[in-house]
């Protein structure tokens, strides 16, 4: 592969790939572009996603959304239709071997999943029920449906289901490989990222407005705010350079109150600084706040009491968009009931502090300034990488360690960067590895984690690390030692 770079592909680049990308499974040569056009289109506005999303921002309003697909169709249009009456948006979540582009065992899967009457997969094969059957689920909900995948190479995927009148689509060329995947090359996922983009781009250009939403909580473990932020505003800018207009750039709950709300309202204002400063004026951005993503507890009670606390802080820090975690996380694939009380509880609590004032303080104002320290050291040294080009910058950056994401499997990511919760329960970093966070950044955090060993008795260590990525399905926050 030749060096990646933030170009725009040109449309005989373009067109000569799509050739080829909708010969990849029996359902790609039904795709049709113009009467995807078409199909789009003729959406009623309840159906559109990007119209949800800029109302929502526009009235201080919190959409809800949950994760939810099965393998048949007819199962998911009575999964989908059980689960709108409690939400705003909904979900096409889907299977993992779509994921990793294995169609053909997608489709034993469906028709093992008919034989038993029951899923086996645990999401939509969307590829495998193509065009028709995605426009039918599309026709059979009355609110927006949005792609939700987890897949380095979603080009088919991509075709398929806006093609059908999805009009949202997550993911990127970094949060859906580097997380989720052991040996793509970086440049490889960006590259087929870029093409998904320049997709959703021509659907603009004929006028389709298509929301995208880059992954914002990586591994959802210990993942500190400034991370996940240099990659909601890498994988930002590359699709606006492919003529996307429409992003929502996203954040996972890590716990600590302050720190969380102060993410989630710095993530905007950065992301309009890097936007607007290369150039990109003409854009509708929103944000997501998802729930806790890391392990939860078996409990029902103690799993809801999460679900809410991630409410609340979602709801006091402005996000445009929840995504709803379930009380069955701990068990696996939750039920429609499982989904509903987790939307439930979301929903009370949003109402309940819908009027409340906005938390503000000192504190917050500490942490913004902190993050914001944080992702423009990182972002000034990713563009010096890529002498000024953000792909290129990206992939460097990896390499060498400049941008690290923990606990990651991707062979592209060196795994270095450490955190650990400091005694409020705020991540901060042990080891920062090669990333050239700021000396007096370094110094502050070191100081964070030396007030939670003091408090704790025990010097400062890995342990600490391990403690706290088991805490919370321990029914508590920082990993302490036992008394």
């Amino acid at each position: 592969m030749t060096e990646i770079t933030n170009t725009r592909l040109d449309d005989a680049t373009f067109d000569a790939e799509r050739r080829e990308v909708l010969q990849t499974w029996s359902t790609g040569p039904d795709v049709d572009f113009d009467a995807g056009v078409r199909l789009q289109e003729a959406l009623p506005e309840a159906k559109r996603f990007p119209l949800a999303l800029s109302r929502a921002d526009a009235e201080n309003r919190t959409l809800l959304q949950p994760r939810a697909g099965v393998a048949l169709l007819r199962e998911h249009i009575v999964l989908l239709n059980g689960l709108a009456p409690h939400c705003d948006v909904l979900p096409t979540t889907i299977d993992a071997y779509t994921r990793h582009n294995r169609y053909a065992e997608a489709q034993e899967g469906i028709d093992r999943s008919r034989a038993a009457g029951t899923s086996l997969l645990n999401g939509f094969p969307a590829v495998n029920h193509g065009v028709d059957g995605c426009r039918r689920l599309v026709e059979a909900v009355e609110k927006p449906v949005q792609v939700r995948h987890g897949t380095p190479d979603a080009r088919l995927l991509a075709e398929i289901t806006l093609c059908a009148g999805f009009s949202s689509y997550e993911g990127g060329g970094i949060s859906y490989n580097i997380p989720y995947a052991k040996r793509v090359p970086l440049e490889r996922s960006i590259r087929h990222w870029q093409y998904c983009d320049r997709l959703v781009g021509r659907y603009e250009e004929a006028g389709i407005r298509i929301n995208r939403e880059p992954f914002g909580p990586l591994t959802g473990t210990l993942v500190p705010p400034f991370v996940s932020h240099v990659v909601a505003i890498l994988e930002g800018l590359l699709a606006l350079e492919q003529g996307v207009r429409c992003l929502t750039l996203g954040y996972g709950q890590a716990g600590n109150l302050v720190q969380d709300i102060a993410a989630l309202r710095s993530l905007r204002k950065l992301a309009h600084h890097y936007f607007l400063n290369a150039g990109y004026g003409d854009y509708q951005l929103t944000t997501v706040f998802h729930q806790w993503m890391g392990g939860f507890p078996e409990d029902e009670a103690q799993a809801t009491a999460v679900i809410c606390l991630g409410a609340l802080v979602a709801k006091q820090a402005r996000a445009t968009k929840i995504i709803v975690k379930t009380p069955h996380e701990a068990s696996g694939v939750p039920t429609m009931e499982a989904n509903q009380a987790g939307l439930k509880a979301t929903r009370q609590m949003v109402n309940m502090i819908a009027d409340q004032n906005r938390v503000d303080g000192p504190e917050i104002n500490a942490e913004v300034e902190i993050i914001e320290a944080e992702v423009h050291a990182v972002m000034r040294q990713i563009l010096k990488l890529g002498r000024g080009d953000i792909a290129r910058g990206a992939v460097e950056a990896f390499r060498v360690g400049v941008m690290d994401i923990p606990f990651a499997p991707a062979a592209a990511n060196l795994g270095k960067l450490t955190p650990v919760r400091d005694n409020h329960g705020a991540i901060r970093i042990y080891d920062a590895g090669n990333v050239p966070l700021p000396r007096d950044v370094l110094a502050w955090h070191r100081d964070k984690i030396a007030e939670r060993a003091r408090a704790e008795g025990r010097e400062a260590s890995f342990n600490m690390v391990v403690d706290d990525v088991r805490a919370i399905s321990a029914s508590k926050l920082v990993g302490r030692p036992a008394a």
